[in-house]
């Protein structure tokens, strides 16, 4: 299985059409189709059903797709990794996985300290629930994470975030619950909620106890700003973090905590016995002097 292949794979995936994804790669029709049909035989599964006009993913095709990424994620991060070694300056590529919360902007100061020395350290970020983001973690594709839950210290090093997130409700300033300077379980009961799956499973057991059951959740989802805009057009009430919605004096949405206070830490995890670049070494002694 090369690596070639799996990137005419993914880009006849992404296109849903073997001539577009040929052109957008720059090689023949016939060459491709070759290609992917050498490696449905190599695997023995089919990978694609094919139409006149298009072409979509099998579920075979959906797993190798996923595992494809990858490869071509790690495969990349490696050659980026060792052509900044032959640099004379620090180069190379920083890939950080953090969890929504206003208290990540020490990396926005890790990384406007080194751009003063460094200006060619290129840093990707990523978004991600915990389970999903140490996953990669583990496989390399990530230098570091950024994360709301306890830490595995077998696993994992680990640096503590001073600041912890505060919990609340989003929700309309003309709702009936806005007028409550804290919102209580009790309020909540009969009420439609939104709420990461992340949160759902691990935080707000702690806080609902035994009614948790009966919570009516009408929309799970990843990212606060789409629950904000789900929020502002009065589908239900968001469980979130202080900060990640804006609540100010132009805003439908305002931002009640709850009672008692639930508070989440943050921790930066990184692999033990991992072995960084130069430029992953000096960020790493940024985060230290930060936090």
């Amino acid at each position: 299985m090369e690596l070639r292949v799996l990137k005419y794979f993914l880009e006849a995936a992404r296109q849903g059409n073997i001539t577009k994804a040929a052109e957008a790669l720059s090689v023949t029709q016939p060459t491709m189709s070759r290609q992917l049909k050498d490696l449905e035989w190599e695997l023995g599964e089919k990978l694609f059903e094919r139409t006149n006009y298009a072409i979509r993913l099998t579920p075979a095709g959906e797993l190798l797709k996923e595992r494809a990424q990858e490869i071509v994620e790690l495969s990349d991060k490696t050659l980026s990794d060792f052509k900044a070694l032959g640099e004379d300056e620090i180069t190379g590529e920083i890939s950080i996985a953090a969890a929504e919360s206003k208290n990540i902007s020490f990396i926005a100061e890790c990384i406007n300290s080194l751009k003063q020395t460094c200006p060619k350290i290129c840093y990707n970020l990523y978004a991600g629930d915990s389970e999903r983001v140490l996953e990669k973690l583990d496989k390399g594709l990530f230098d570091f994470a950024v994360i709301v839950e306890n830490v595995d210290l077998e696993k994992y090093n680990c640096l503590t975030v001073p600041a912890v997130d505060r919990w609340g409700v989003v929700m309309r300033k003309d709702d009936e619950l806005a007028l409550k300077k804290f919102i209580t379980p009790k309020d909540l009961l009969d009420k439609p909620i939104m709420v990461s799956r992340q949160a759902l499973a691990a935080d707000l057991p702690k806080w609902f106890g035994d009614d948790i059951s009966r919570l009516n959740v009408v929309a799970t989802l990843d990212l606060s700003y789409n629950g904000s805009v789900l929020a502002r057009s009065g589908t239900g009430y968001l469980l979130t973090f202080d900060g990640l919605v804006d609540t100010g004096s132009d805003s439908k949405l305002c931002f009640r905590p709850l009672k008692p206070a639930l508070t989440t830490a943050m921790y930066v995890v990184w692999r033990k016995h991992q072995q960084f670049t130069k430029a992953g070494e000096l960020f790493l002694n940024e985060i230290r002097a930060k936090l």
